[in-house]
């Protein structure tokens, strides 16, 4: 599945910076937000899956990703300290953190507890 930017949030995964984070936020009751970096292997391997969340959570959940390397000022306020960490927010405010390649069940799960 290909990126999306933020006027297309409900169809996909989109690549965020700092200065469109909170507009994402305020789009869906709940959003994920992957916070990664190119250099990083589990992050890579990580991508596919959560360009399948996105596809599979539309209408339910808002999906993107953060390159850490690109955008500093977020990964520090949400004091990422390794990747990849997932953030899940619901309502703007976050209410869970992922870190490591998760296996997509294992995601899936915990954004459905915020979904339902």
């Amino acid at each position: 599945m290909e990126r999306r930017r933020l006027g297309d949030i409900m169809t996909g995964a989109i690549d965020l910076d700092d200065a469109s984070l909170k507009a994402f936020l305020g789009k869906s009751k709940v959003t994920l937000i992957d916070f990664y970096a190119d250099w990083c292997g589990p992050c890579q391997a990580l991508k596919p899956v959560i360009d399948e969340l996105a596809g599979e959570m539309k209408g339910k959940a808002g999906i993107a990703k953060m390159d850490i390397d690109q955008n500093r000022e977020s990964a520090e306020k949400y004091g990422i300290m390794s990747i990849p960490t997932m953030l899940i927010f619901k309502g703007g405010r976050m209410v869970d953190r992922l870190v490591g390649a998760l296996p997509k069940d294992m995601i899936k799960q915990r954004l459905g507890k915020f979904t339902e």
